[in-house]
């Protein structure tokens, strides 16, 4: 989530102008445990570097969703990889397999990450798919191109079909 992080920051302040920051903590566990990354945006100076109460939580397991929910601020947007999520804390929750796409669609579970910031950038439209991409492939390891492209491009077309599939239950 580190990486991902740096990549919404780069794709929002470079490539959107907007004022952003960013910070990032986690314990001894890392990969698979409790990590954060902050990504504060705003189209004003930003004053305070810590987010206090998120309007977007993006979890990509269980701890991370246990640890930081209560952070979200209310009626903010819940994210979550539902391959590795597998207790609901609410029903509004936007639930998206990223790690099972990762594995089947691209063929690596790292790209989980990639996917899930396609998926939050359309739902959210903090930055442009077009933005993101170019910061995606800035910052991706030599070689890893075009999974990365096609790891964006799953997340893209998950969040649409989540959108999609929302929009129908919601028609009278």
């Amino acid at each position: 989530m580190v990486t991902a992080g740096i990549i919404l920051t780069e794709a929002v302040g470079i490539y959107e102008g907007k004022s952003v920051c960013h910070s990032q903590s986690y314990g001894p566990e890392a990969r698979g445990g409790a990590s954060k990354s902050e990504v504060i945006i705003s189209d004003e100076e930003i004053e305070y570097p810590k987010a206090i109460k998120p309007d977007v939580l993006l979890a990509m397991n269980q701890s991370a969703c246990d640890t930081y929910l209560f952070d979200l601020k209310p009626r903010g947007t819940l994210i979550v990889d539902t391959t590795l999520v597998k207790q609901l804390p609410t029903t509004r929750a936007i639930e998206i397999p990223f790690t099972r796409i990762a594995r089947t669609e691209v063929g690596n579970e790292t790209a989980a990450n990639i996917i899930a910031l396609g998926a939050l950038a359309i739902i959210t439209k903090v930055v442009s798919p077009k933005n993101l991409e170019a910061a995606v492939l800035n910052r991706v390891p030599k070689g890893t191109e075009e999974m990365n492209k096609k790891a964006l491009a799953e997340g893209f077309k998950a969040a649409r079909k989540w959108i999609k599939l929302r929009s129908s239950r919601m028609a009278p």
